[in-house]
């Protein structure tokens, strides 16, 4: 029964070591840009997003439809740097897990 104390343990610090990773990609944040700056999306590395700059010289009814296309690229801009940060921290915690051959974590 050793080794199956052994394999739980080792489960439970991954889980523990997953949750403080999940927690820790809150606080690191990602812009997104879009028409050379002048629409940026701060974003966190879980996606949430934290803030919106749009540049004064986009503030014209008649281009509305431009500047909410810019507002959505840089959104998309924001939560691609989102999904590779939490992509580089998660593989960055995996790699210092001791894990059987074949065992994968849900990411």
């Amino acid at each position: 029964m050793k080794d199956l104390n052994d394999i739980l343990g080792m489960a439970s610090r991954v889980q523990e070591e997953m949750q403080k990773a999940q927690a820790e990609l809150d606080t690191v944040e990602v812009e997104g840009v879009a028409g050379g700056g002048l629409v940026r999306v701060r974003a966190s590395a879980k996606g949430r997003i934290i803030g919106l700059s749009i540049d004064d010289s986009l503030i014209d009814p008649k281009d509305k439809g431009m500047l909410e296309d810019l507002v959505v690229a840089a959104f998309n801009d924001a939560r691609t740097k989102a999904d590779e940060v939490a992509n580089q921290q998660m593989s960055k915690m995996a790699s210092g897990i001791p894990l059987p051959p074949g065992f994968k974590l849900p990411f």
